[in-house]
C-alpha cells in the first residue's frame, strides 16, 4: 500500500482520500480475517490507516488536513466499509473526533496535531459516567467508559465527564487524553465489528490541563463556534451532533452495499437447483429481492447525501440551523439506516443456506450490520421521537441539538 500514501507534511485532498479508500478495498479484505481474530486492526493496517490520511479529512489545513466537504466523508467511509466494516467504523471515530478537536483551544490542537498530522483520535461522549475534579491548572479525571472504538490503535482519546462546582451543580466537560495515560480493558467479544477494538477504557485520577478541556457549548457548532472563527472550512460551521449519524450511517451503509454486491456477484455464477441446473439469477423471486436490496442501498445513499448537502448549504450561506433542522438531520440519517438494514435482511433471506458459513463474505457483513444498528444515532425510535417533538412544537430533550 506504499504507493497510496501521501507525504504527511504535504497537501491532502478530499477527492484523493475517497480514491485511496476505493483502492484500499482488496487490501482490507485480505487482512479482515486476521483483524477479526485479533479484535483490532493488525499493525500493517494500523500503519496504513495513519499514513493514508483518512483521519485528516476534516482536520484544519494548518495542521495538514483537507477541511473537506461533508459528502466526501460519506463516500470515503462507504468505500472503506466495502473492504472492512471495522476499519470504516474506526475511521468514523478518527475523522469525526479530529473535526471536534478543531473547537479545542489552540494549545490543545498543538499538543495533538503539532508534531505530525497522522494521529488517530478515539473517544466516547456518553455523559454521566466520568467524574472530574477541578485542581490548579486543570482537572483530575476518573471513570470507566464502554464502546471506545479504535482505542487500541489510537494516539489520543476524548472523554466526557461531569465536574461538580462549589455550588453543587455538575457541568459536563470534554477532555482529550494521551493514549498512554489510560487503561484499556479487554471486553470487546462481540458478534460483529469484531476488529473495531471498541473496548472499555478506565481512567484513574489522570491530570488533564485546562487547555485540553472544552464545554458542551464549544462543541455545538455553527457559525459562532470556536472552529468556525478560526478556520475557513464549511465543515466547522455545521452543528456536528446533527450530522454524526450520517457518517456512522455511511459506514453501515457501505457494509450493506458490500453485502448486496457480494450476493449479486455470487448469484450470477451460481447454479441453483440440483435438477436442471437452472441459474439462480433466472428466478423471478431472486430478481425481485436483488432489485429490492439494491434500491434500498441506493435510496439510503441519496438520503444521506441530501442531509449533508443541505447542512453544508446552510453553513456556507451563513443561515443558522433550527431545532427542527437538526432533529430532522438526525432522523433522516436513522431512516437511511433502516433502509440499509432492510437491504441486509433481504440479502440474508435470499441467500439461503450459503450465507450461514463464516467463509461467505455476506455472513460477515450481516454480523457487522447487526452491531452497527445498535448505535444510538442509528436508532430510529430515539431519533424519530426527537424529530416528532420538534415538528409538534414540543421541547426536545437532547441538549446538543437544542438552540
Amino acid at each position: 500500500m506504499d504507493d497510496m500514501t501521501d507525504d504527511l507534511n504535504g497537501a491532502i485532498s478530499a477527492s484523493g482520500l475517497v480514491e485511496k479508500a476505493r483502492q484500499a478495498v482488496p487490501f482490507l479484505r485480505e487482512r479482515a480475517d486476521e483483524a477479526n481474530a485479533l479484535r483490532r486492526p493488525p499493525e500493517d493496517v494500523r500503519a496504513f490507516m495513519k499514513a493514508s490520511g483518512f483521519s485528516r479529512l476534516w482536520m484544519p489545513r494548518r495542521y495538514g488536513g483537507a477541511e473537506g466537504p461533508l459528502r466526501a466523508g460519506s463516500d470515503m467511509l462507504r468505500e472503506l466499509a466495502h473492504g472492512c466494516g471495522s476499519t470504516a467504523w474506526i475511521t468514523v471515530q478518527n475523522a469525526l473526533h479530529n473535526l471536534m478537536l478543531a473547537n479545542w483551544p489552540a494549545e490543545a490542537q498543538e499538543d495533538v496535531w503539532g508534531r505530525t498530522p497522522d494521529v488517530l483520535v478515539s473517544g466516547i461522549l456518553i455523559p454521566g459516567i466520568g467524574k472530574a475534579t477541578k485542581v490548579e491548572g486543570g482537572y483530575r479525571l476518573s471513570g470507566r467508559w464502554p464502546f471506545v472504538s479504535g482505542v487500541e490503535v489510537a494516539d489520543w482519546v476524548i472523554f466526557t465527564g461531569d465536574c461538580t462546582g462549589a455550588d453543587g451543580k455538575a457541568e459536563e466537560l470534554h477532555f482529550v487524553v494521551p493514549k498512554d495515560e489510560i487503561e484499556v480493558l479487554d471486553t470487546w467479544y462481540t458478534i460483529g465489528l469484531k476488529a473495531s477494538s471498541s473496548q472499555d477504557v478506565k481512567v484513574n485520577d489522570v491530570f488533564v490541563p485546562e487547555h485540553r478541556t472544552v464545554t458542551d457549548a464549544a462543541l455545538k457548532g455553527g457559525a459562532t463556534s470556536p472552529a468556525a472563527a478560526r478556520y475557513e472550512g464549511a465543515c466547522y460551521k455545521v452543528p456536528p451532533y446533527s450530522i454524526f449519524g450520517c457518517f456512522i450511517g455511511s459506514a453501515a451503509l457501505g457494509i450493506a452495499e458490500a453485502a448486496v454486491d457480494h450476493y449479486i456477484a455470487n448469484a450470477r455464477k451460481r447454479a441453483a437447483t440440483m435438477a436442471g441446473g437452472t441459474s439462480i439469477a433466472s428466478y423471478t423471486t431472486q430478481q425481485v429481492k436483488v432489485a429490492e436490496a439494491q434500491s434500498a442501498v441506493l435510496a439510503a445513499r441519496q438520503l444521506i447525501y441530501s442531509v449533508l448537502d443541505e447542512a453544508e448549504r446552510l453553513a456556507t450561506s451563513g443561515t443558522p440551523t433550527t431545532e427542527e433542522d437538526r432533529t430532522r438531520f438526525r432522523a433522516l440519517a436513522a431512516y437511511a439506516n433502516k433502509l440499509a438494514a432492510a437491504a441486509g435482511a433481504t440479502v440474508l433471506e435470499a441467500g439461503g443456506g450459503g450465507v450461514i458459513y463464516e467463509r461467505n463474505p455476506v455472513a460477515r457483513c450481516i454480523s457487522d450490520l447487526t452491531v452497527t444498528n445498535r448505535h444510538i444515532t442509528q436508532n430510529w425510535d430515539v431519533n424519530a421521537s426527537t424529530y416528532g417533538r420538534a415538528l409538534l412544537g414540543l421541547p426536545i430533550e437532547n441538549p446538543m441539538l437544542q438552540d
